[in-house]
């Protein structure tokens, strides 16, 4: 913070001459016009208050380095504000003006704080300089305060004729935009008789719409039912025929039979299509979102699509292992049907080669694909498709069944989850049908188990309390934190959030600004003006780049969603472990290997500690308490497995983060026992030297160690 100039108010021409020097001091730190005015305007307002009210105070100017913002500190000694609270919420009905002083003030102004005792009254001001202004050095400051300081006042009735003269551009202004605005209305007022009278005729037809809309889904969905019995019969009563139940059939009656099955199971499954979709659009088809992997779905898929590859066909069905993937909050179900519809597609007009089934992550969502190398569509159908009852005719269209529902369904499902299906293809080289479905279900009410409020902390980890009233980002944020050192406190109101204070301390605070019909900047400021709470870092994490004003109201960090896992923890990382030492202990009886692990690490702000043994690690990690350990499995006397142990029953180094780094092979039971217990497992045989160094990162990065400098 520099001091640029100090001014005392004690005659009512000071108050002038504090506008004079506002607008000057803006003027050299590139504030525009428009600025200018406001600034001088709100502290010409304030110097006035003191003067008035308690004949007298100071205005003292500051600029702020980081962010850049020009300060403005009006003090008093008077008797304070009885009634600031009212004040400032615009309740306030003054006898000697408006009332509407520190109201407007506080509009104009980035940085608006006031503090009232019997004592006194200190109001502070803030803008933030221009984007385009430079940084500025102590000598160009010193210059600035030279020429301040050696300005003689100006007259006060100039100022006041440049005040009047600025009233009148801005009442010319407002006088213009009212007749344009009027010019606006009488436009609008013919188009509003067009309008109205074309939405009566809309919604006329929309209505008849709708009516033969609901008469064709009641008659679907009437008419699927009263099918369904009757053919469940058929199918039954063939199927009893063919196993022979009541006697032999000759060959003649079993080909009979045997078309007739055939034609009510191609029914039945056209029923069952009809009735999905009568569903959907009737709006009876429910969402049950629950929390699953999606390779448990693969393997389920696999399983149950088997059946339809023939025995030796030259098509194969190739799932591919989805790797590092978040879970899905999503209905299972919906997404198993549309995977269904899309690779029984592809391996009916696929004659050769492969149907493969991948899944990624784009952004918050999981793209799940299905690609042959079949037939391929033609651009101009590749719409088209998706609409009912459309089928593309092609020489294997004749030869497989269909009803030309199942892709249409599919849209409607995914539209339903919040997702969206698309098509890429080429005739002749095969299609690829996805279907993008977002990691947790939008319109969620309830939070998932796994968010559901904490009753017992785990103490090898820190907790982070989240205030965010969107579930999915709160879920996305649990998932971005699982096998780190931090556990999430999840909570969508600022009571909830309140609540969560009073009983714990947490290592820090993610906050959302946009909380719906809450305010998170009032939220932020209650933070850091409480004794209790002040000290606790505040990561800000919303859609609005606002980082200027959050730093400014004392925030710690700053993102802007959605957020990756990787910023995330790095940012979480450098606001938790502010000012503090950054140690990284080795615990493994082999030097070359801790050489290389020191090579690895070159460019990472960290100081190395070293153990050669299992007992010697224990002992430095009392003794130095590193903020995570990397530890060796197979050692002599005292293993890894042992020295774990040991760490986790001593209260001194029960919390600090382990990352197991050996060449052992572990049993599942093994690794699920470790991974409760250390923040990640690692191998020691990595095929390159970038692949591991990237590995130990990302565990570093969950372990709370900062990465760069």
């Amino acid at each position: 913070m520099t001091t640029l100039f100090t001014l005392e108010i004690h005659y009512e021409q000071d108050v002038v001459q504090a506008r004079q020097r506002t607008r000057e001091l803006a003027e050299q730190l590139g504030f525009d016009g428009q600025d200018q005015a406001r600034l001088a305007t709100a502290v010409s307002e304030m110097a006035r208050n003191a003067f008035q009210y308690a004949q007298g105070g100071t205005v003292k100017f500051d600029l702020e380095d980081n962010p850049q913002t020009f300060l403005v500190q009006v003090q008093d000694q008077g008797g304070g504000i009885p009634h600031l609270s009212d004040v400032l919420d615009g309740r306030y009905q003054s006898s000697t003006g408006m009332g509407l002083g520190i109201v407007g003030t506080r509009r104009l102004m980035d940085v608006f704080e006031i503090e009232s005792t019997g004592q006194g009254t200190t109001v502070s001001l803030g803008k933030a300089l221009p984007k385009r202004s430079p940084t500025f050095t102590d000598l160009q400051l010193q210059q600035i305060r030279e020429a301040i300081v050696g300005r003689s006042p100006q007259n006060p009735y100039d100022e006041i004729q440049r005040q009047n003269q600025e009233l009148l551009r801005a009442m010319a202004e407002l006088r213009k935009r009212e007749e344009d605005l009027t010019y606006l209305n009488r436009e609008l007022e013919d188009t509003n008789r067009g309008v109205i009278a074309l939405y009566a005729e809309l919604d006329e037809k929309a209505s008849s719409l709708q009516q033969a809309n609901e008469l064709k889904t009641r008659f679907l969905s009437n008419m699927s039912h009263e099918f369904r019995t009757p053919l469940n019969s058929i199918l039954s009563l063939s199927r009893m025929l063919l196993t022979r139940l009541d006697g032999e059939l000759s060959l003649e009656q079993e080909k009979q039979v045997t078309f007739i099955h055939k034609a009510a199971d191609g029914l039945s499954e056209l029923v069952n299509d009809l009735l999905d979709l009568a569903k959907v659009e009737a709006g009876k088809t429910e969402v049950n979102p629950s929390s699953f992997e999606v390779s448990d779905l693969f393997a389920t898929l696999r399983g149950m699509l088997r059946p339809l590859l023939v025995q030796g066909s030259s098509v194969s069905l190739v799932f591919a292992e989805p790797d590092g993937l978040p879970s899905l909050y999503s209905d299972e179900g919906k997404i198993a049907q549309i995977l269904r519809n899309f690779i029984s597609n592809a391996l009916k007009f696929t004659e050769q080669g492969e149907v493969r089934v991948t899944a990624e992550q784009v952004g918050q969502m999981i793209q799940l694909s299905v690609s042959d190398t079949g037939i391929g569509i033609a651009p101009d159908d590749q719409e088209r498709i998706f609409e009912d009852f459309v089928q593309i005719e092609s020489d294997l269209q004749k030869q497989v069944k269909g009803t030309g529902l199942g892709l249409p369904i599919s849209a409607k499902l995914a539209e339903l989850m919040g997702g969206r299906v698309a098509v890429q293809s080429e005739v002749g080289k095969g299609s690829t049908f996805s279907v993008c479905i977002p990691i947790v279900y939008p319109k969620v009410t309830e939070l998932p188990d796994s968010l559901q409020p904490i009753t017992s902390l785990n103490p090898a980890r820190l907790p982070i309390l989240a205030i965010e009233d969107h579930i999915e980002t709160l879920f996305i944020y649990e998932k971005h934190l699982q096998a780190s050192r931090y556990q999430l406190i999840a909570t969508r109101t600022l009571a909830q959030a309140r609540q969560a204070l009073e009983q714990l301390q947490p290592a820090a605070i993610v906050l959302d600004i946009l909380l719906e019909g809450q305010n998170g900047w009032t939220f932020l400021r209650e933070l850091k003006s409480d004794e209790a709470t002040r000290n606790i870092p505040v990561l800000v994490i919303t859609v609005v780049d606002n980082e200027k004003q959050a730093i400014a109201l004392g925030a710690d960090g700053f993102l802007i969603k959605p957020v990756d896992q990787l910023p995330l923890l790095t940012k979480l990382n450098r606001v938790v472990g502010q000012g503090k030492a950054q140690k990284l202990l080795l615990i493994d009886d082999d030097p070359a290997y801790r050489y290389v692990i020191k090579q690895l690490l070159t460019n990472i702000p960290l100081q190395l500690l070293e153990a050669a043994s299992g007992r010697e690690g224990l002992a430095v990690a009392e003794s130095e308490q590193p903020a995570a350990i990397l530890l060796d499995l197979e050692m002599p006397e005292l293993s890894g497995l042992d020295a774990l142990e040991q760490l986790r029953h001593n209260p001194v180094t029960q919390s600090i983060p382990v990352i197991i780094h050996s060449s052992t092979q572990l049993d599942l039971a093994t690794r699920t026992r470790l991974a409760q217990q250390g923040v990640a497992i690692l191998s020691k045989e990595k095929t390159s030297q970038a692949e591991a160094a990237s590995h130990l990162r990302e565990a570093l990065a969950k372990a709370g160690l900062v990465l760069d400098a």
